[in-house]
């Protein structure tokens, strides 16, 4: 049987019929595409992920506040103790970084992967070439080179090579840098159709920052890792230019406390900011969503003051490999976004919807978190661990980003 029937065979079973109305029309490279593109969908996955983001969501989660370490609280010799270990995992090549670089800078009115965009600092730099400096710094430090493995996407997979490889990767070992691209699930209409894009083609969208682990199996970085011998692997964001990558600290803590796992958290800058905190879910590590928390948990206060539920989460996590392996034996659970879109209706019409009302689903790093028995929360400091670019302008823009990385460097 060859592809073209397969595919039909399939639509028809998920009552899909819609991918293939258009098939004549388009081009054999396309057409080609299209019929990939349906053989390789999990629909029996994604009508799972339908059904269940449709149901009732249990309310009886139990929500309690999670311990944590304040590292500016540590003694100089607890300090010095715990960096003392991480130095020694460092030095003996046990670790490594993922930095999560899919995104697009669409939202900064950039146009090309969100780690090309450049800071105007002085000198002007990329986000790419900041994270570079760092890993330098370290390779001269200790003379060792970090294995830095970049998540891309299918969009902007290619650019992000391209990138690296006219900028002669920043004078970084190119030996050193592996490139692997994140999974993409198709997006749905809330009737639990599949959406085409404009071309004709399955319109899909990146699986979220929870894609992190599926991918890496997928891709075999976790067995390049083991054959490597890293046993430890910190994961994080492009779009921080202060992101702590090497915490020598925070390693040598994972390792004296004995954990599989460390987050990195700062202090909510006031009850009502939209992030996620740490928590305990049902006496379990997780994340509570500011959507998820009410407003008298968010403002509830300890002894001294504190914000109870006061640990954001910045997505800068420290695995150890084992972790990661126990992780990567299950799906993390899908969550719906409910977005506006661009795609080719029934009709062979373009729809640009005026408000959300297509499904795009994401996994949540998160809640990895449940899945393992110990894990500790290091609390460290706004200005010298977190300065998000995400928006063009305002809050967690490149003005504000700016300004925190200048300060931290010292940068008049």
């Amino acid at each position: 049987m060859d592809n073209f029937n397969k595919a039909q065979e399939i639509v028809k079973k998920y009552h899909q019929e819609h991918l293939l109305k258009f098939y004549d029309k388009l081009e054999e490279d396309k057409k080609n595409q299209l019929l990939e593109q349906i053989l390789k969908t999990d629909f029996e996955l994604l009508n799972k992920i339908y059904e269940d983001v449709n149901k009732e969501k249990s309310t009886e989660d139990k929500i309690t506040p999670i311990s944590y370490t304040d590292k500016s609280k540590l003694t100089e010799e607890q300090l010095e103790q715990y960096r003392k270990k991480g130095e020694e995992a460092i030095r003996a090549n046990k670790y490594a970084i993922v930095t999560m670089a899919g995104g697009q800078g669409t939202r900064l009115g950039h146009n090309g992967p969100k780690g090309t965009f450049v800071l105007k600092v002085n000198p002007e730099k990329s986000l790419f070439e900041i994270f570079c400096d760092k890993l330098k710094e370290v390779k001269e430090k200790y003379n060792v080179v970090i294995p830095w493995y970049l998540m891309t996407s299918t969009e902007n997979n290619d650019a992000t090579i391209e990138f690296f490889e006219k900028n002669n990767y920043f004078d970084y070992p190119k030996e050193a840098v592996k490139f692997f691209i994140q999974d993409e699930i198709p997006m749905l209409d809330k009737n639990g159709k599949i959406l085409l894009t404009e071309e004709g083609l399955i319109k899909q969208g990146p699986n979220g920052h929870g894609g992190i682990f599926e991918a890496m199996f997928n891709n075999g970085i976790v067995e390049d890792m083991k054959k490597r011998g890293i046993e430890w692997v910190f994961i994080g964001p492009v779009d921080n230019p202060i992101v702590q990558m090497v915490d020598e600290v925070m390693i040598g803590y994972a390792i004296d406390k004995k954990v599989l796992a460390v987050g990195k958290s700062i202090v909510k800058a006031n009850p009502s900011e939209k992030v996620g905190v740490f928590c305990k879910r049902n006496g379990r590590p997780s994340v509570v969503e500011y959507t998820e928390i009410s407003k008298e948990m968010s403002e509830e206060t300890d002894e001294n003051g504190e914000l109870v539920f006061g640990e954001s989460h910045i997505n800068c996590n420290l695995f150890n490999i084992k972790a990661i392996e126990k992780i990567g034996v299950d799906k993390l659970p899908y969550h719906k976004a409910i977005k506006k879109a661009t795609y080719m209706d029934e009709n062979g019409k373009i729809v640009t919807s005026q408000e959300p009302d297509c499904y795009k689903f994401e996994t949540f790093i998160f809640d990895s978190f449940g899945k393992l028995d110990n894990m500790e929360i290091l609390r460290g400091k706004r200005e010298e661990e977190f300065a998000p670019v995400k928006n063009k302008e305002g809050v967690d823009s490149p003005e504000t980003a700016i300004a925190l990385y200048k300060a931290y460097y010292n940068i008049k």
